[in-house]
C-alpha cells in the first residue's frame, strides 16, 4: 500500500520528489494551525479579562474592606 502513488522503490530518488504522506497539505495545515493559535489566544484573553475584572471588583468592594478593617 502506497500513499504517494509508487508501487516500487527501485527508482532514482532524485526524480521521486516528496515521499511523505499527505503531500501538498502543508499550506492548509499551516492555515489551520495559525487559526487555532489565534483562536486559542482570543479565548485566553477573554477568560483572563473576565477573571481580572472579577478580581478588581473584589478588591474595590468597600464593604468588605471596611469589615476587614473593623475586625482588627
Amino acid at each position: 500500500m502506497s500513499t504517494i502513488g509508487y508501487e516500487s522503490w527501485a527508482v532514482d530518488m532524485a526524480d521521486v520528489g516528496p515521499i511523505y504522506p499527505l503531500q501538498g497539505w502543508e499550506f492548509p495545515m499551516v492555515v489551520i494551525g495559525v487559526l487555532f493559535w489565534i483562536g486559542w489566544h482570543r479565548i485566553q484573553f477573554v477568560r483572563e479579562h473576565k477573571h481580572l475584572e472579577q478580581a478588581k471588583q473584589r478588591a474595590l468592594d468597600h464593604e468588605r474592606i471596611e469589615q476587614s478593617v473593623e475586625r482588627y
